[in-house]
């Protein structure tokens, strides 16, 4: 990045992730000037790994149930989210030429399933507008000159933009291949902002004594329960995948934010999975004692013989995924809710609806989706995105405080956010 004359304009973004093309993509059909500044190579690096690379951009649920699925005050992002709401996200995406679907759970994705798209439209949109993006520019410093009010950008020991205006739209420290690497928390700091301690969120959940058996297995239609010292907290339906990272997958990723929490807390984090949410414990047994009168005579008198045998190669496969079988077979027998024979027709359906999981890590930030923490909210005007601290400066998207569940709700975070602050800017110009 080598540049011979320092560039003005109204504003200045810092970061070319969802937050920053966003913002960016807003100022342009405002018809003020812009210039966007990202350390990689290309922009949007983040937005190509979300969704599992087809990006989930919002979600369309209102906000009497979005507000829900926003963490920790949501009532600090309510005008953000009237200001550029989930459906006025959907049009502005559609009137810059890319089509838009609705899938299951209200998530909306781009027609041609390629995140990709989701970049490249925004890009395009920007350059055919006259926005100034600079990429492999890195920014070390911002400096805010006393008395003019002008905040100059410092890189590679130069200025390389000034302007009256600074949005901060640098992510958080989630997928640091990506470039979030905590960038924006300096640059809150050198202003004096307080930084709420960070943690992964929406990241895998690592039981003890998770081993390769489990990897590659998929659960639809299950039920995960946290416990915070054997008591219930919060309780997901859904699906459930089990990585080599961990557990994961919609609802896993719904459970992680308090389980991540309350490990860095020193508490004792456990998942109870109800593999058959749909049914009764008596219906249940029901079942296998209807699965049982079915077996061979052969059948039978092995499971008499060796009932955790006989339960694993005959039952079992009828209530489970074959890939399943072994891994609860072999977590039951150190099961606590399990007697001291290990699995047995007797105790089979309590321990098909209380599969129980003790947590004794997480993944980090090196594959979780979201950071949560971040600039404290405190110090931002959530009528503005605005810095109480310093006029001019603004924060958007994941470097605050400010996180989603899984589903659409964190992307809708940062265009929503970004939106709210590129209108508070253009109200002052």
């Amino acid at each position: 990045m080598l540049l011979c004359i320092m560039m003005k304009s109204d504003i200045i973004i810092i970061g070319g992730g969802a937050a920053g093309l966003f913002a960016a993509a807003m100022a342009a059909t405002k018809g003020i000037s812009v210039t966007l500044l990202e350390k990689n190579g290309r922009c949007g690096r983040k937005i190509a790994l979300t969704g599992k690379g087809r990006c989930n951009l919002t979600n369309t649920k209102p906000w009497e149930e979005f507000q829900h699925h926003v963490h920790p005050k949501n009532i600090f992002f309510k005008n953000a989210f009237f200001s550029m709401d989930n459906i006025k996200v959907m049009e502005f995406f559609e009137s810059m030429g890319l089509p838009l679907v609705v899938e299951r759970g209200d998530r909306v994705f781009p027609k041609s399933m390629r995140a990709q798209d989701v970049t490249d439209t925004l890009v395009s949109w920007m350059e055919s507008r006259g926005v100034d993006i600079i990429t492999d520019c890195e920014v070390e410093e911002i400096i805010k000159e006393a008395g003019s009010g002008i905040f100059t950008v410092m890189a590679d020991g130069s200025p390389v933009a000034s302007s009256k205006n600074v949005i901060v739209a640098t992510g958080g420290l989630s997928y640091p291949v990506t470039g979030s690497t905590g960038d924006g928390y300096r640059f809150a700091k050198s202003f004096g902002h307080k930084i709420v301690e960070c943690f992964p969120s929406l990241t895998a959940l690592v039981p003890a004594g998770y081993s390769e058996q489990y990897h590659g297995i998929s659960l639809k239609n299950v039920e995960a329960t946290l416990l915070i010292n054997n008591q219930p907290v919060q309780t997901e339906f859904g699906d459930i995948d089990f990585t080599n990272g961990g557990m994961e997958g919609p609802i896993g990723f719904k459970i992680s934010r308090k389980a991540v929490q309350n490990l860095r807390n020193g508490q004792k984090v456990s998942v109870l999975l109800d593999l058959k949410p749909a049914v009764s414990l008596k219906q249940l047994a029901d079942r296998i004692q209807r699965e049982m009168a079915a077996l061979s005579a052969g059948q039978r008198d092995e499971l008499e013989k060796n009932q955790e045998r006989g339960v694993a190669r005959h039952l079992l496969p009828k209530l489970m995924p074959k890939a399943l079988v072994e891994p609860f077979v072999s977590s039951c027998r150190t099961n606590s809710g399990s007697s001291k024979r290990g699995l047995t027709i007797e105790n089979l359906p309590h321990l098909l609806k209380e599969w129980r999981f003790e947590i004794r890590s997480n993944v980090g930030y090196e594959r979780c989706v979201v950071t949560a923490g971040g600039v404290s909210l405190q110090e931002i005007s959530k009528k503005s995105m605005e810095s109480k601290l310093v006029q001019g400066l603004y924060f958007v998207g994941e470097v605050l405080d400010l996180d989603g569940d899984t589903g659409g709700y964190n992307l809708q975070i940062a265009f929503s956010t970004a939106a709210l602050a590129v209108e508070s800017i253009c109200r002052g110009l």
